[in-house]
């Protein structure tokens, strides 16, 4: 039998260093978390944060685990599928600061927009799948529902456009819902 091999001390550091910008971003709100506040909760020196994250943008792209925790398409009628993501999304937003900030750092940092595509990839593409009627449409159609509804987060919770802040929510999910729902499971229009 083979012992496993020890685990590298780099492997230990980047744990740590997670670990607390997890915290401290929780705590502190990302604006306000800094690198030398979670170097110091890691024990370690803020350097070793910049070596293995680049930056705070890339340290947070990095920690931050998102679970949309999208419907189940099994318990939604096929009819009502945009409503329930547009409604599904208004909640997310409205109760989670986290995704705000992710947005934020995704539109200026690399590290970021690529954990923002791992998300969409990972948890709305394959809900597209199940949904669209022709599977191989699936990553344009689930493109093309992000891009509504990550637009509409990005001028509500994050430019704060005032006509877009000022819309209710009944007014979003009666405006956003039939081209969710069209782009979810209306048939090819080409």
């Amino acid at each position: 039998m083979t012992a496993s091999p020890a685990p590298r001390r780099s492997d230990a550091t980047r744990n740590a260093i997670l670990a607390a910008a997890r915290e401290r971003f929780a705590t502190d709100g990302y604006e306000r978390a800094t690198i030398r506040a979670i170097a110091k909760d890691a024990r370690i020196d803020p350097s070793m944060v910049m070596r293995y994250y680049g930056n705070k943008e890339g340290l947070f792209a990095a920690a931050v685990a998102l679970d949309l925790r999208l419907p189940d398409l099994d318990t939604i009628p096929r009819e009502e599928i945009g409503r329930a993501l547009v409604t599904h999304f208004l909640d997310l937003w409205e109760e989670n600061e986290e995704l705000t900030a992710v947005l934020r750092v995704g539109v200026t940092n690399q590290a970021g927009a690529e954990r923002i595509q791992g998300i969409f990839r990972d948890q709305l593409l394959p809900m597209a799948r199940q949904a669209c009627p022709d599977p191989g449409q699936a990553p344009a159609r689930a493109a093309l529902c992000a891009s509504q509804l990550l637009g509409l987060a990005l001028t509500r919770y994050v430019l704060r456009f005032g006509p877009a802040v000022a819309l209710t929510r009944e007014e979003i999910t009666a405006w956003l819902t039939p081209t969710v729902q069209r782009y979810m499971t209306a048939p090819d229009p080409a």
